[in-house]
């Protein structure tokens, strides 16, 4: 018993040591939350092979503390809603085949459902939510590599939205930087794959032409939905995941 109390031990101290090694936020909406595989308000609960748990995948949960990430991985952070499969473990699962040499990664779920960009402006609750979720990750070390974002379904009801989009996102990008203090700190950015309204190309369009320092973005366009033609069914999630773990890769996995 004491043998294996202290291998229990040595185990938790190894992880401990490397657990905060590559750090990602995650945020956004719904797409974003995950609802791949909800339908008439339930998951069904299928988790394909890209979304398993690994014990080298964490997540940061509501309460601030790490634990061993699964899905729905936004559960405890998109409440009140029906979380399903989402992006970020199949993304997880990308870096690691395309990398070897990936190690312990944390996902920090801070996408709420239904939420306008306005809603995430500096001075707002999901804002404030989001920089202190992301200084709690790496309080004990580690570093944050990137924010993946998936957001703007809501901006395509009213031209208005639509039309400030890019402004909005392009200051948001710069609060956050300034405000994490990463002034070079990555983002990549889904370009919608639908909307709750009609102005969705008003919206793709400002999100592929956002021209600032490491930003990247990938097209969700054409990826199947659910039956709801607004969420993504779960192996478009999966998809989703991969396109972002391969720009990440692609352009920023050798940034210091």
């Amino acid at each position: 018993m004491f043998k294996l109390l202290m291998l229990l031990l040595m185990f938790h101290s190894s992880l401990a040591a490397n657990v905060f090694q590559d750090i990602f936020i995650l945020a956004g909406q719904s797409n974003m939350a995950g609802r791949g595989g909800v339908e008439h308000g339930k998951w069904d609960g299928k988790v394909p092979p890209e979304c398993r748990p690994n014990p080298s995948t964490l997540r940061l949960s509501a309460k601030l503390t790490w634990e061993e990430a699964h899905e729905p991985l936004h559960a405890d952070i998109d409440v009140g809603k029906t979380c399903g499969i989402g992006p970020g473990m199949a993304f997880v699962d990308g870096l690691r085949a395309n990398d070897s040499r990936i190690g312990v990664v944390g996902l920090v779920p801070c996408a709420v459902g239904g939420t306008k960009i306005s809603k995430w402006a500096r001075g707002t609750q999901l804002y404030s939510q989001l920089v202190s979720r992301a200084g709690a990750s790496v309080k004990d070390g580690g570093t944050i590599r990137a924010i993946l974002w998936y957001q703007g379904e809501s901006d395509t009801v009213k031209k208005e939205d639509a039309d400030a989009y890019k402004g909005n996102m392009e200051t948001l990008i710069t609060n956050l930087r300034t405000d994490l203090n990463i002034p070079s700190l990555p983002v990549i950015q889904v370009a919608l794959a639908s909307g709750e309204g009609k102005f969705i190309e008003t919206v793709r369009s400002s999100q592929l032409a956002i021209n600032l320092p490491n930003v990247k973005c990938i097209d969700a366009k054409g990826l199947a939905l659910q039956r709801d033609n607004l969420h993504l069914t779960t192996m478009s999630q999966v998809q989703v995941g991969l396109k972002l773990a391969s720009a990440f890769m692609d352009s920023f996995v050798n940034m210091p």
